[in-house]
């Protein structure tokens, strides 16, 4: 019996993508994932998280554990907060996430999503809805709140995702050639440096619909922010 898990992260900054991450395990792996320490990225240091996508990665090479990730980019961000919503999206990158895994995990298979949605029967269905032959056989699907926390399968996906994304932020950072912190509007050093993404045209990695970005956006330019709200060309959905 296969266990795949489902998280995001970097729903809420306003520099850089949302990164999510599906992972296929068999599920007697279980004791596998606790004895090496797995928890949801949260409750790691980077030291720890680091560690865990080498040995996820050692593991893929000789267990058949897979993983797969979606990069949502800001533009397709920002149509969909402009649109039809950040908990539809994520529902969108989640069943892509899943269609992206082979073949071989999409039988015998329980799925958990971690859910944004309050309505966690109503992220699950519209996952579902998207999800290429869906129902699979002898397979079920769940979203539960918290389940990074709560899942181990779901919890190395969190920590696959986290690194991801601070790869492509701590590269984002090079090529600017200067550091944007984390991305997040919390973040001193992300605020500091934001006005210099702002100067001319908003900096395509700048999530535009973001209210920090379009208060910054008018203190400089006393105008209104440019809008984004059709994604990106040759993104398409299912939903």
């Amino acid at each position: 019996m296969w266990k795949i898990g489902v998280d995001e992260a970097g729903r809420g900054p306003v520099i850089g993508p949302l990164v999510v991450c599906a992972v296929a395990i068999p599920e007697e792996q279980h004791v596998v994932l606790k004895a090496e320490g797995v928890k949801d990225s949260k409750f790691l240091s980077k030291k720890k998280r680091k560690e865990l996508v080498e040995w996820f990665n050692q593991k893929s090479e000789t267990n058949s554990w897979h993983s797969s990730f979606i990069i949502c980019q800001p533009e397709r961000i920002d149509a969909s907060s402009n649109n039809q919503g950040l908990n539809v999206l994520e529902t969108e990158l989640f069943a892509e996430a899943i269609n992206g895994l082979p073949n071989e995990v999409k039988h015998s298979v329980n799925i958990l999503n971690d859910a944004c949605d309050v309505n966690t029967q109503r992220f699950s269905d519209r996952i579902a809805n998207q999800i290429k032959s869906w129902p699979w056989e002898n397979s079920t699907m769940t979203s539960e709140h918290k389940a990074d926390e709560n899942d181990l399968f779901v919890g190395i996906a969190s920590v696959l995702a986290k690194e991801k994304r601070d790869d492509i932020i701590e590269e984002l950072s090079q090529n600017l050639g200067f550091s944007i912190g984390s991305g997040y509007p919390s973040d001193p050093n992300t605020i500091k440096i934001l006005p210099q993404l702002l100067v001319d045209n908003p900096h395509p990695q700048l999530r535009w619909s973001w209210a920090t970005v379009e208060r910054e956006w008018k203190k400089i330019h006393s105008r209104e922010l440019p809008k984004r709200n059709k994604p990106p060309k040759n993104q398409s959905t299912l939903f």
